[in-house]
């Protein structure tokens, strides 16, 4: 009598099987030059403005990174199918090394400045190639690991990169940052041609949509302007005319012979449109907390600088422990009922928000974040498997170069809407215990219709006929 073949192994030594251990600890290496290197700034850009002058340029130094990791992580698919996984992916590194370069020896802020847009493009880049190294080799048994893995470096990221950067700067060798980074990127580099060799080889025929690439870059560009603006009306018409070039691009895109974004990606409609919808909205919904909590916990509570970054940590670790909770679940059932409810979370922590940033006791506003965190941790590494299992092999790369862009580009919007309503009540321009008590409102309030409209498309991304109706 035959005996029916055995269950394929989904556990984490069979992950780490066939040679998969130092593929995987390499896209981890990745994505922590990725996640650590965008949080290093906040804590060390006052000693880069003693030193070289310039403080009205603090926010370019995030809107620079923000804008060339966003422009780089949505082109790296394409580019993946063009160079061949191994050279973009040595590409990315090297990007990355020449930025950190180029900030550790700035002599003035412009050139600083240039250099954390090199690097965001290398970020990017590194973000994008890790996310298609991840689709491209890896069987689907072990996307939700590797996923919850990812979620896990960036979990240690917020932890670490912000002490990282405080530690320099408390030295008083804020180039130190750069150099400690720049040399991680040099061994990435020279682990990429033996670590990546015949993978993914080059695609006969790609080519790179310039078209969409250049209208993104417009789209982009707006928004990160619209996170530098002092006024409300200018805030909000720079925002207004970025979304509107990004929802053109959608379009442009759809229509284009050669794509950026998967079939039916700009469509909330399908399946595949609405998980990437729940991946902007819910991010964008999270911006008040991230962006806001810590400098309002400070003016409001008196807490410490250090304390309160670890208020937002604790959404970070949150997530992690909640993404390698359900890094095993398998089958339908299970994986729909988990993306929902962490769509749910994500909002019911953005709504509790509003209620407890501005003057309830601390513990609720750590609770908030946890939440939150849960939500994402529960949903976020099943949506990105969901969604890759829905597409066409001739989209995984692009597709699963869009995940980390798409966050990126709703976080960019969260913080942008945020930054228009801190500015409506004076936030911005006159900060004190009444407009941050307001600001503990509004800004925590904007994020509760993103959080809401990320909820309703995970919510449809895991029904059943719109799944069948699509594999």
């Amino acid at each position: 009598m035959t005996q029916p073949d055995p269950r394929p192994a989904t556990g984490w030594a069979d992950l780490f099987a066939e040679g998969r251990l130092p593929r995987f600890v390499l896209i981890c290496l990745g994505v922590w030059l990725n996640a650590a290197d965008a949080l290093v700034a906040s804590t060390i850009m006052p000693s880069v403005g003693a030193d070289l002058g310039g403080h009205a340029y603090f926010g370019w130094a995030t809107a620079a990174f923000l804008f060339g990791a966003i422009v780089a992580g949505a082109s790296a698919g394409r580019l993946s199918e063009l160079l061949g996984l191994r050279r973009a992916t040595l590409l990315a590194g090297v990007a990355f090394v020449g930025g950190c370069l180029l900030a550790a020896l700035a002599p003035d802020m412009f050139a600083f400045l240039g250099g954390r847009l090199l690097q965001g493009v290398g970020s990017g880049w590194l973000s994008g190639f890790a996310m298609v190294a991840i689709a491209m080799l890896f069987p689907e048994r072990h996307l939700a690991r590797v996923f919850a893995a990812v979620a896990g470096v960036w979990g240690v990221a917020t932890l670490l990169g912000p002490l990282i950067g405080g530690l320099f700067a408390q030295a008083g060798q804020w180039r130190g940052v750069f150099w400690f980074f720049a040399a991680q990127g040099v061994l990435f580099c020279l682990a990429v041609p033996w670590l990546l060799s015949g993978t993914a080889p080059a695609r006969s025929g790609a080519r790179v949509p310039l078209r969409q690439l250049l209208v993104l870059t417009v789209g982009v560009g707006f928004i990160a302007l619209a996170n530098l603006t002092r006024t409300p009306l200018s805030t909000v018409a720079t925002l207004a005319a970025g979304m509107l070039v990004l929802v053109g691009m959608l379009r442009l895109d759809a229509r284009a012979p050669v794509r950026l974004l998967p079939h039916d990606a700009g469509s909330p409609r399908t399946a595949v449109g609405a998980g990437y919808l729940a991946m902007f909205a819910l991010m964008a919904g999270s911006m008040g907390l991230t962006v806001y909590a810590p400098v309002l916990l400070q003016m409001l509570r008196g807490v410490s600088p250090l304390s309160a970054g670890y208020v937002v940590a604790a959404q970070a670790m949150s997530w992690t422990l909640a993404a390698f909770a359900v890094a095993g679940v398998s089958g339908a059932t299970g994986e729909r009922r988990c993306i929902r409810t962490g769509g749910m979370l994500v909002a019911a922590g953005a709504l509790l928000l509003v209620f407890t940033l501005r003057d309830a006791p601390l513990a609720w506003v750590v609770a908030s974040a946890v939440v939150m965190g849960a939500g994402f941790g529960l949903s976020s590494s099943l949506s990105n498997r969901r969604v890759l299992g829905l597409l066409h092999d001739d989209d995984r790369a692009i597709g699963a170069s869009a995940f980390i862009a798409m966050r990126q580009t709703g976080g960019a919007v969260g913080a942008a809407v945020a930054g228009a309503a801190a500015n409506a009540i004076g936030f911005g321009a006159a900060p004190g215990v009444a407009t941050a008590q307001s600001a503990a409102v509004w800004v925590t309030a904007t994020g509760v219709p993103f959080a809401c409209v990320g909820a309703w498309a995970a919510w449809r991304l895991t029904r059943p006929t719109t799944r069948a109706a699509q594999v």
